[in-house]
């Protein structure tokens, strides 16, 4: 649709106060209909943080393979009464995209908690067990710096969705590399609608609706290299289910019960894998939910969450 100004007669009326006044006008909107991203297109929008709330942005917390890994911390204004937990937040996108900037997570501040949202490199710039590494230093970092901000570094819990809920799921689960000498163990973990079977994940197998052209160019094919076919034992070991033991700690899994991207029964398999090794597990279906969306983020939810971390972390 054209503009109806007429740019061709605005330097006239420019000739008394008035004129110049509505010639400024129109050449406003004038620019703003041919172009309405020309005002602040450049301006890049802080991510809100909620009320009562400080952030310290991109702390470096390891360098891995040339890449700087950074985390934003999100902490309460109000000083705390001795030393606090901490929760990290993995962010999802399918190991090929997301971002720690914006933290869904970054709310339980409000209750007491650290919140650490982590960067991680992605399978397009690494492959497995890359990611896991890039969490593990995540939780050596707060546990030998995190002093300094009023964290307590033998309480730290886990929480992610979707990529981020898998990689969580294997912070509590997966034996860590301890060759750097500080324990990479969580005491929690939160696990929101996580792939926990590379295996048995229908985009990584070929199926009647899917060819083995689709199933080599999935995610998790991106992830390991090759398909889970070829590489069945590194499948496993990205895979939570595969290395639950009586040591782990307690778990709050929750999954849409209409999720598309990653079936229910990945987590109805893991939370009973769980208890039957002996680890404490709530699981948590809401219902009507797909794969993410607004009924996370009901107070009903999120209530949930803090009572879970508080149960596990608080002393």
């Amino acid at each position: 649709m054209k503009s109806r100004l007429n740019p061709a007669i605005l330097p006239i009326q420019a000739s008394n106060p008035i004129g110049r006044l509505r010639w400024a006008i129109g050449l406003t909107l004038l620019t703003l209909a041919l172009n309405p991203l020309a005002f602040g297109q450049n301006q890049k929008k802080s991510p809100q943080i909620p009320a009562g709330i400080k952030v310290e942005r991109d702390l470096l917390y390891a360098t891995h393979n040339q890449v700087d890994l950074k985390l934003d911390l999100y902490l309460p204004e109000a000083e705390p009464n001795g030393l606090m937990p901490a929760v990290i937040w993995i962010h999802g996108g399918g190991w090929l995209k997301g971002s720690k900037d914006k933290c869904p997570a970054a709310f339980l501040a409000q209750h007491g908690f650290a919140v650490a949202s982590i960067s991680y490199r992605l399978a397009d710039t690494t492959q497995w067990p890359g990611q896991i590494d890039d969490c593990c230093a995540a939780v050596r970092w707060l546990r030998s710096n995190g002093e300094k901000y009023g964290i307590d570094g033998e309480r730290i819990g886990a929480w992610g969705s979707s990529a981020g809920g898998h990689l969580a799921a294997l912070l509590g689960t997966r034996d860590a590399d301890q060759s750097a000498g500080v324990d990479a163990r969580v005491q929690a973990v939160c696990d929101w609608f996580g792939p926990t079977n590379l295996l048995t994940m229908p985009p990584n197998n070929v199926s009647e609706t899917r060819t083995a052209e689709q199933v080599a160019n999935s995610n998790g094919a991106k992830l390991l290299g090759t398909t889970v076919r070829e590489v069945p034992e590194l499948a496993k070991d990205a895979s939570a289910l595969f290395h639950i033991t009586k040591e782990d700690p307690p778990f709050l899994i929750t999954h849409g019960s209409e999720d598309p991207g990653v079936p229910l029964s990945q987590s109805i398999t893991f939370h009973d894998a769980l208890q039957k090794a002996g680890i404490k597990s709530r699981f948590v279906i809401v219902k009507g939910a797909k794969h993410g969306g607004k009924e996370f983020q009901s107070d009903k939810v999120k209530n949930t969450v803090v009572a879970f971390f508080k149960e596990t972390l608080k002393p």
